[in-house]
């Protein structure tokens, strides 16, 4: 019999974690970022996001049976002090890779309308081809780009068929007209990540061109994006920040979009995390997983339209800022952004706890009037459902 846990501290910014977890145990809320080591020392279980930094400081007089981490990155996590302690623990890898993806379709496609260029035939590099990158690719591809991809680590296996197609670093920097990020943050070894576009790699790339940074903040080097944006960097999507939530108001005040790390922050892709980690706590605990969320209806279920007269990018673009207004993301962090430093960074955390319920694409079901069938297959592509 298996003993229940006495206590087990969640993140509070986690859908269906009272319920979840509330069949293994006594379950209490706390801020991410909130959480201390008093809070975890008589915990059995320990459920967080990335906001809350999981060190061998917080962990120490604990007694955790297990730690789950309700996202896809693990630099927030002290891992080899979770071994040393013999503290069974998962992230929850891919999670969240179908929002990441409509986030970068949303803003590709805004920025187009924006700035009047077409992204068909436009060529993307996608950096990190994990989970993320490969749903990133798809639909770049569904948007009828170019995709170059480069993932060294992948590229070091052997086996791994997909990887022998991937470019040199410096193949995609010379030969991308738009650069998206997908990768760990690391700090050591032959291929880490951190500040990885820097001066010497924007020097690299052909003017004009556009970044996106959905990955994690140091993965950028701040000041250098500075002086090349607007000049041989045209446009910047942030959605990751260095030092979040101490954010740069210099580098949101000249990019194009902004948002407080919501990337990943569908609807969706934040249950997936919580029933990945739940699941993992289960098998952990020896005990079955009884508990099954029940989504509630989206907030845009049906969209019609009609493609008479329209190119199918215009179109594409319509229905995707319908089901998902990323300049609503962009406007609220904006609009936040005071003097007062510490005032910014409760607004950045405040946004990603209270953020608007967001559907991915899969929830919509999509009917066009005259469609031609090139177009029902981009739509489907992008992930929506035909009617």
């Amino acid at each position: 019999m298996m003993k229940m846990p006495v206590k087990i501290i969640c993140d509070n910014n986690m859908p269906y974690a009272a319920e979840a977890f509330g069949t293994l145990g006594t379950v209490e809320l706390r801020e991410g970022r909130a959480i201390t080591a008093a809070d975890v020392r008589d915990a059995e279980l320990l459920i967080t996001r990335s906001t809350t930094k999981v060190t061998r400081e917080l962990l120490t007089g604990s007694h955790l049976r297990f730690y789950g981490s309700a996202v896809i990155g693990t630099d927030h996590i002290d891992i080899p002090h979770l071994k040393q302690a013999d503290i069974p623990w998962s992230a929850a890898p891919g999670c969240n890779a179908e929002s990441v993806s409509n986030y970068l379709t949303a803003a590709l496609l805004w920025l187009g309308g924006k700035h009047g260029f077409r992204l068909e035939g436009k060529t993307l590099g996608v950096i990190g081809v994990g989970n993320v990158g490969r749903k990133v690719c798809a639909k770049a591809r569904a948007l009828g780009m170019r995709v170059l991809a480069c993932d060294p680590p992948r590229q070091l296996d052997a086996s791994d068929v997909e990887s022998r197609n991937f470019v040199a670093l410096h193949e995609l920097l010379a030969a991308s007209e738009v650069i998206t990020c997908h990768v760990p943050l690391t700090r050591e070894g032959a291929d880490r990540t951190y500040h990885m576009l820097d001066r010497a790699a924007f020097a690299q790339t052909k003017p004009g061109v556009i970044l996106v940074n959905a990955a994690r903040g140091e993965v950028l080097d701040t000041d250098a994006l500075l002086e090349v944006l607007g000049q041989r960097v045209a446009h910047a999507v942030i959605d990751t920040w260095e030092g979040e939530p101490d954010y740069r108001p210099d580098l949101l005040a000249r990019a194009d979009i902004v948002s407080p790390h919501i990337a990943g922050h569908s609807f969706e892709g934040k249950v997936n995390g919580t029933m990945q980690v739940y699941a993992q706590a289960c098998r952990v605990l020896g005990v079955p997983a009884t508990f099954q969320p029940q989504l509630p209806p989206p907030p845009l279920p049906e969209w019609r339209g009609d493609a008479a007269g329209r190119t199918d990018e215009d179109l594409l673009r319509e229905v995707v800022l319908a089901v998902y207004d990323i300049m609503g993301d962009d406007r609220r962090l904006r609009a936040s952004c005071g003097t007062d430093a510490a005032a910014r960074s409760k607004a950045f955390d405040r946004q990603r706890k209270d953020y608007p319920m967001r559907r991915e694409f899969s929830a919509t079901t999509v009917r066009v009037s005259h469609a031609s069938e090139g177009l029902l297959r981009k739509l489907r592509g992008l992930g929506f459902q035909i009617g």
